[in-house]
């Protein structure tokens, strides 16, 4: 097996589901995941809660990969809310340290007051500028920062091209891009496209949606090509972590369902792109909603 990658969850997943923290934790290795990928913010997280995350992980041999922080203050002018950011991605990248991750996934912002008041030259300078402070930080722990590609009109890092540009401005071997499937689609990135990030992919989350909206929604549910997606992504030679990214779902009630029904599509369109071995468990699939 020439890319044999891991799958694994983002645990923002179980959020709003019923079960707490431990029992999501153990729900996802009992499902099949191979890794687990923090949502829980360093600031409100308590050092219990931490210590449960980390030991409950070790315990069954689900190793912690990825955390995801929404750091939208890196595009802001105002040095308080900047550096206020700063210091909260660097908890972030504290935090993935004591668990043993991998790296911290970051989405940067958005340009703003329609480049009145700013240019857009201005927005993504500082921007670079610290990623690049992010980045020696993260270095010396022993971490990778991955920038998320977002499908949104003034999104900094909005398109392959954009995120490269980010990347190769940083001009740091801590930084890298984290390859969302479905972001890739809804940005209209096409499967030759993807070849513009290679040697730069440091964690790919994968996920279905309609083709307009961002959704989150199960691989499978939507129009998403994950499979052509993920082909191109091996293609570039990528052998890290593929993430199933679920949230904001309407009948969180359901999630455990709608969590193996997710697991069980994507780990078959690995196994076909010969990156997986086919999984041993037979999962109950989570009912189609009546149109």
């Amino acid at each position: 097996m020439e890319h044999a990658l891991e799958l694994g969850l983002i645990g923002s997943a179980w959020h709003g589901s019923s079960l707490g923290l431990h029992e999501g934790i153990v729900k996802t290795k009992e499902i099949g995941f191979d890794t687990y990928d923090v949502f829980e913010d360093p600031l409100t997280t308590s050092d219990d809660e931490r210590r449960e995350i980390k030991e409950t992980c070790e315990e069954l041999g689900l190793p912690i990969r990825s955390a995801v922080c929404i750091a939208l203050g890196l595009v802001d002018f105002v040095p308080a809310v900047r550096r206020f950011t700063l210091d909260r991605c660097k908890a972030y990248i504290d935090q993935q340290r004591y668990f043993g991750g991998r790296n911290v996934l970051l989405v940067v912002g958005e340009y703003y007051c329609d480049l009145q008041v700013f240019s857009k030259e201005q927005i993504f300078g500082l921007v670079a500028d610290n990623l690049r402070e992010l980045a020696e930080y993260a270095e010396a722990q022993g971490i990778e920062l991955v920038i998320e590609l977002e499908p949104f009109e003034h999104a900094v890092a909005g398109s392959v091209h954009e995120v490269a540009r980010l990347i190769g401005e940083v001009d740091h071997p801590a930084v890298k891009a984290n390859a969302d499937v479905s972001h890739l689609h809804l940005s209209g990135a096409s499967f030759d496209d993807v070849a513009v990030l290679s040697g730069m992919i440091g964690h790919v989350h994968v996920s279905d949606c309609d083709g307009k909206v961002h959704g989150d929604m199960p691989p499978g549910r939507g129009v998403t090509p994950i499979k052509d997606y993920l082909q191109a992504i091996l293609d570039t030679g990528y052998t890290g972590t593929v993430s199933v990214e679920l949230e904001r779902i309407p009948e969180p009630e359901r999630m455990v369902e709608l969590v193996e029904e997710s697991y069980r599509e994507t780990a078959r369109i690995l196994a076909e792109l010969g990156a997986r071995k086919p999984a041993a468990a037979s999962l109950t699939p989570w009912p189609v909603p009546s149109t």
